[in-house]
């Protein structure tokens, strides 16, 4: 059991309530909410993991939601992508505790470089759908793309919706806001995955995931309304911003334990 003070409670809310929006717009939340839960006292890398799942799947649940009713994402694409996605989450799951938590930050400040490189150079990147196959080859395709994001996600986790979206405007074709609609219902598997195997093993801490969620919830539905409101433009300049801000954050922590 965890000795929390109110100050650190409400502290982790605001985090997950931050999560919540950015995650809606753009994916990435897990790279607020999670660091925030390494800072807890006491909380082991696996349990920071199982509960920011608890957390993020309270938020992608409402703005999937919030997003199916106003964007209509194509199911065809979400329903392959979604099921190796939750098969993959599981898998990875299964193997993050075996992964040293000090190979984190690292791995993500990598990737996360890179995908900030690329979007950057290609400003008209997601401006609008402009789809590169159809058919079963594009099912397959958003499947492929599931199960390798879906195994990062039970794996590691954060940047899980950024991955999402940016994998489906730059392989498959898609402007941002559809992107958008479609990793929700992309990472609300890969979370369900994850939480299938986290569950039974007794890794969630429940009341204080349970607390993030709810602030995640309202973050997730304020967060998908303006996105849908605002359309793909909107996305892509927060999806700009949010990684290159995460990258400073990701790049200080690197540093910091280098020194």
């Amino acid at each position: 059991m965890l000795d929390l003070d109110v100050t650190t409670i409400l502290l982790l809310v605001l985090a997950g309530l931050a999560a919540g929006w950015v995650d809606a717009v753009v994916g990435g939340g897990g790279l607020i909410q999670l660091p925030a839960l390494l800072l807890v006292p006491g909380i082991s890398p696996v349990q920071a993991l199982a509960t920011n799942k608890l957390g993020s799947i309270m938020g992608t649940s409402v703005s999937a939601l919030t997003y199916y009713r106003r964007v209509g994402p194509d199911l065809t694409t979400a329903a392959p992508m979604a099921l190796t996605a939750l098969v993959g989450a599981y898998g990875g799951a299964a193997l993050a505790s075996y992964i040293p938590a000090e190979l984190f930050t690292p791995i993500i400040l990598v990737v996360l470089i890179a995908v900030a490189v690329f979007t950057i150079l290609k400003p008209q990147l997601g401006a609008h759908d402009d789809l590169r196959w159809e058919g079963n080859r594009h099912r397959w395709t958003a499947a492929g793309i599931g199960a390798v994001i879906g195994a990062y996600d039970g794996l590691l986790g954060p940047g899980t919706g950024t991955f999402l979206v940016i994998s489906l405007v730059s392989i498959l074709g898609y402007a941002f806001l559809p992107a958008s609609a479609l990793a929700k219902i992309v990472n609300f598997a890969t979370n369900l995955g994850a939480l299938l195997f986290f569950v039974p093993h007794g890794a969630v801490i429940w009341g204080l995931g349970l607390a993030m969620g709810a602030a995640n919830l309202v973050g997730g539905y304020v967060g998908a309304r303006m996105a849908v409101a605002k359309g793909s433009g909107f996305v892509r300049v927060v999806f700009v911003v949010v990684v290159g801000a995460l990258i400073l954050r990701l790049g200080y922590d690197v540093l910091t334990d280098l020194v």
